[in-house]
């Protein structure tokens, strides 16, 4: 075989690889610029040769050799396309922070499609959700696919495409939750761990949640859940109580039910009778997942403290929220609470006893102050996690795109050109 067609046998083999990575147009642009590269080396020379030009300036004409795979593109060139796989919200309230998550992503930039599974427990409607995951991933194209929780939706995620997935824990998908019943809590958790070992990328909203992982926490990054700081900030806490009927002169402790059993209902109820004995009539402001949440913000606004008394959690949006409108927290110790309150007051950690949590509740209304939470909690706007997300899923497009380099260039040894 001549030289001539060698090289068409070598041009014919790149572009297969070409039209066989066609969602990554990011390697177009690459494997064009490379062989540009090598024609301005080529016209340099013949400009030298035929002493158009003086030899010194050869090397002004003359680039730096191009490898394919170490070409750095603006990362704001182009948009990634990403399909968020969200279960599919049971309440007004519930999964309202992945839905602003995934907003926050519009807002820097991603172009995101929300897929939410109807069912995760009917074995019927899960097979009918995962073809229609299917069938969306066709008609959408994404470049990567991010699921916003574990159990059977990242299971779904992972099983639905070979495109690279993300997976973002966030607390009850691998924390135990007696509310599930022994059985739906076992399987979760297991479906959870599954999805992580075909995962190309894990999110675990706090490091607690990250050492729950059985294999691959190499891949884990703790990013929590961002807070919309627009949203969530302190507003005159006496137009506040006007404006929802509550006394201006009541005690207010503020508490999220979402999960009775898991939030430990019966504790705070406990804690909050022990802390009227000592201190007088409290309002309990309990959230049943029926709240519109537009208008929780003023409720914290209009409240003394919030109590966390959870047997487990990941990284408590609640806490993040309170802290954004400076409302003091009384917590267990629990998730990423810790981590939270440092350097924020007045706000105290305490015991899991009802005691000693009313004896907390006391000391807060009786101070009758706001903390100083917010300035805390700037590093957890929806802005700066985003960004941290975002530089997640770039992290995958410079991997896909050292995969595809590596598949060239084995295209291009003398083995592959001489077959």
């Amino acid at each position: 075989m001549d030289a001539a067609s060698r090289d068409a046998r070598g041009f014919s083999s790149a572009f297969a690889v070409l039209q066989a990575d066609a969602l990554r147009p990011r390697f177009y642009e690459q494997v064009t610029m490379m062989f540009r590269g090598q024609a301005r080396q080529l016209w340099a020379r013949t400009l030298t040769s035929c002493g158009a030009v003086p030899s010194t300036m050869a090397c002004a004409v003359e680039p730096h050799a191009i490898e394919l795979g170490t070409i750095e593109l603006p990362e704001q060139k182009r948009p990634i396309r990403v399909l968020a796989v969200t279960p599919l919200p049971s309440s007004k309230s519930s999964m309202i922070y992945v839905t602003r998550q995934v907003a926050s992503l519009e807002a820097v930039g991603v172009t995101c499609q929300t897929f939410s599974v109807a069912s995760r427990t009917s074995p019927w409607v899960v097979l009918g959700e995962w073809r229609r995951l299917r069938r969306e991933i066709r008609k959408f194209q994404p470049e990567l696919v991010h699921a916003h929780y574990g159990t059977v939706t990242a299971f779904l995620a992972v099983l639905s495409t070979t495109l690279p997935v993300v997976v973002t824990y966030r607390g009850s998908d691998l924390n135990p939750n007696r509310g599930r019943g022994w059985l739906r809590e076992v399987v979760g958790v297991l479906l959870s761990q599954i999805a992580a070992l075909r995962a190309a990328r894990i999110i675990c909203v706090s490091k607690q949640l990250k050492n729950k992982l059985w294999w691959r926490r190499n891949l884990a990054s703790i990013i929590p859940t961002g807070v919309d700081m627009t949203l969530f900030y302190p507003h005159d806490l006496q137009e506040a109580r006007r404006e929802l009927g509550w006394g201006l002169s009541e005690r207010v402790v503020f508490f999220n039910a979402s999960d009775p059993l898991c939030k430990r209902l019966d504790l705070a109820k406990a804690a909050v009778q022990f802390a009227e004995s000592l201190c007088g009539r409290i309002r309990f402001a309990v959230l049943n997942g029926n709240v519109p949440p537009n208008l929780i913000p003023l409720m914290m606004s209009a409240a003394d403290c919030l109590l966390l008394t959870s047997d487990w959690e990941g990284s408590p949006n609640v806490v993040k929220e309170a802290l954004a409108c400076n409302l003091p927290v009384v917590s267990v110790d629990v998730g990423d609470v810790r981590e939270r309150l440092d350097g924020v007051w007045p706000s105290l950690i305490v015991p899991r006893d009802a005691r000693e949590i009313g004896k907390a509740i006391c000391e807060i209304l009786g101070r009758g102050q706001r903390s100083n939470g917010r300035e805390s909690e700037k590093d957890l706007s929806s802005e700066a996690v985003s960004a941290r997300i975002v530089s997640v899923y770039r992290a995958l497009q410079i991997d896909g795109l050292k995969s595809d380099s590596a598949v060239l260039e084995t295209t291009k040894s003398p083995s592959s050109l001489r077959a």
